[in-house]
C-alpha cells in the first residue's frame, strides 16, 4: 500500500456507518438496548410479540394495542397455496435457509408493486411526505405479514424433511405456541415454551450485524423489503452469523463427554480451527444476551439425563475457552442445545433465527427508507498500477 492510499478497515470495523434508533449497547454496562429498554429485562417478563410491537413502533404497546397487533399477526399465518406446491418441489438436499430464501422472494413477487406508492422519489413537497408515510405503512403491513408466515414455513419444511404432512396454523394459539402446533402437533409446557420464546426475544434486534447492514444496502438502493429480507437471510445463513447456532451443535455431537474438552480443543485450535459459539466484534467482556439464555438452559437441561449431559460439555467447553484463548459465548452457544432439548432439527436453528431477526430486519429497512443515502462505500486498491496496453497480437484465421 502506498503513502497515499488511504486505510481501509476490513470489515468496517469501527466505521460508524449510519444512525439508527432501534437498538444500541450502552457503553457504561455493555448490555444490549432495544429502544431504550434493556434486552434482558424485557427477556424476563415480555412477550416475543410485545417486543416485536416494540421494535416496529418504538413503545411497549397498551392492552388495546397489542390485542389489535395480535390479531393482524394472527390473521396473516396462512401461506399461499402456489409457494407450498412450489416449495415441495425443491430437493431435500437443500439447506433449509436456501428454501427460506426462496419463499421470501417468492412472496415478494406475489406482493402488488403499487402498493409502494412513488418508489422511485420523483414527487416532491407534500404529496412526497404523503407517499412516504404511505410507503412505511405498507412496509409495516408487509412486515408483519412475513413476520406472521415465516413460522408456517419454517414449520411446514421441517416436516416435510421428516417425511410428514404440513399442519396448519392455529390462529387461537399465541406465536410461539403455534410454532410449536406446526411443527409437532401438540404445545409442550409453559416452561419449555418461555425458553423457546426468550431465544426469540434475544435474538430480535442487534444493531448493524451483517445481515442487518446487508439489508439496509439493498434498502439504500430504493429495492423492495422482500428484495432486502431475501438479501439478510442470504447473509445469515453464513457459520460467521446465523449459522454458529447450528456449528455449537455440531461440536456438541463430537464430543462424547465433558472429559473430552482438553484433547480436543487443544487438537482443534493447533489445526487452527475455529470454536463457533465464542467471541462478539461489538462485546469486550462477553455477550450481553448470554447470562439469560443461560439461565433458561440450564432449566430445561434439569429437566432430562440428555441436557444434564450436554450442559456437562458445556460448561466445560466454555470454561477451557476462557482459559485457552480468554474468549466469552455468545449468544449462539447457549441457544443451540435450547433448540435441540426442544426438539427441533438442527437445519431448523437458523431459520427459526429469522423468524425472531426479520423483526429487526424490517424495523431497520423502514427506518433507511425514512432517512435514506445510498450506501457507497469506497476502497483502497492494492492492485496493479497504471501500465500500457499492449498491442494486440495478430489472430491466426
Amino acid at each position: 500500500m502506498s503513502a497515499g492510499t488511504p486505510e481501509a478497515h476490513r470489515g468496517l470495523a469501527g466505521v460508524v456507518a449510519d444512525t439508527t434508533a432501534v437498538s444500541v449497547i450502552d457503553e457504561a454496562t455493555g448490555v444490549l438496548l432495544y429502544r431504550g429498554y434493556p434486552v434482558p429485562e424485557l427477556a424476563a417478563s415480555w412477550s416475543f410479540e410485545e417486543v416485536a410491537y416494540l421494535i416496529w413502533y418504538g413503545e411497549l404497546p397498551t392492552t388495546e394495542q397489542l390485542e389489535a397487533f395480535t390479531a393482524a399477526e394472527r390473521s396473516e399465518r396462512d401461506v399461499p397455496r402456489d409457494l407450498t406446491d412450489a416449495l415441495a418441489k425443491l430437493p431435500l438436499t437443500c439447506d433449509p435457509m436456501d428454501l427460506l430464501r426462496t419463499a421470501v422472494s417468492y412472496l415478494g413477487a406475489l406482493d402488488p408493486v403499487d402498493e409502494h406508492g412513488d418508489e422511485h422519489g420523483d414527487e416532491h413537497g407534500e404529496e412526497h411526505g404523503r407517499h412516504a408515510d404511505a410507503d412505511e405503512a405498507a412496509d409495516l403491513r408487509r412486515s408483519i405479514r412475513l413476520w406472521a408466515q415465516l413460522p408456517t414455513i419454517v414449520a411446514a419444511e421441517q416436516r416435510r424433511r421428516r417425511g410428514q404432512a404440513p399442519i396448519a396454523p392455529d390462529p387461537a394459539l399465541s406465536f410461539v405456541e403455534n410454532f410449536f402446533h406446526m411443527c409437532f402437533g401438540s404445545v409442550p409446557g409453559p416452561e419449555v415454551l418461555r425458553c423457546f420464546e426468550i431465544s426469540l426475544v434475544l435474538y430480535a434486534e442487534h444493531g448493524f450485524n451483517a445481515s442487518t447492514f446487508t439489508a439496509r444496502v439493498i434498502t439504500s438502493t430504493l429495492s423492495d423489503l422482500y428484495s432486502a429480507v431475501t438479501g439478510a437471510i442470504g447473509a445469515l445463513k453464513g457459520p460467521l452469523h446465523g449459522g454458529a447456532n447450528e456449528a455449537v451443535m455440531a461440536i456438541f455431537n463430537t464430543l462424547p463427554g465433558p472429559e473430552a474438552v482438553p484433547g480436543w480443543l487443544e487438537a482443534t485450535l493447533a489445526e487452527g480451527g475455529k470454536v463457533m459459539g465464542f467471541g462478539h466484534r461489538v462485546y469486550k467482556h462477553g455477550d450481553s444476551r448470554v447470562p439469560t439464555m443461560h439461565t433458561a438452559l440450564a432449566e430445561l437441561a434439569a429437566r432430562s439425563d440428555e441436557g444434564r449431559h450436554l450442559m456437562a460439555i458445556y460448561d466445560r467447553l466454555e470454561q477451557a475457552m476462557l482459559e485457552s484463548k480468554g474468549l466469552y459465548p455468545n449468544l449462539d452457544y447457549p441457544t443451540g442445545p435450547v433448540y435441540h432439548l426442544t426438539g427441533f432439527d438442527t437445519p431448523t436453528f437458523t431459520p427459526i433465527f429469522v423468524m425472531s431477526r426479520v423483526t429487526g430486519w424490517t424495523a431497520h429497512i423502514i427506518e433507511q427508507r425514512a432517512h435514506n443515502a445510498l450506501i457507497r462505500p469506497l476502497s483502497a486498491y492494492v492492485g496493479v498500477g497504471r501500465r500500457p496496453v499492449p498491442e494486440r497480437p495478430p489472430r491466426s484465421e
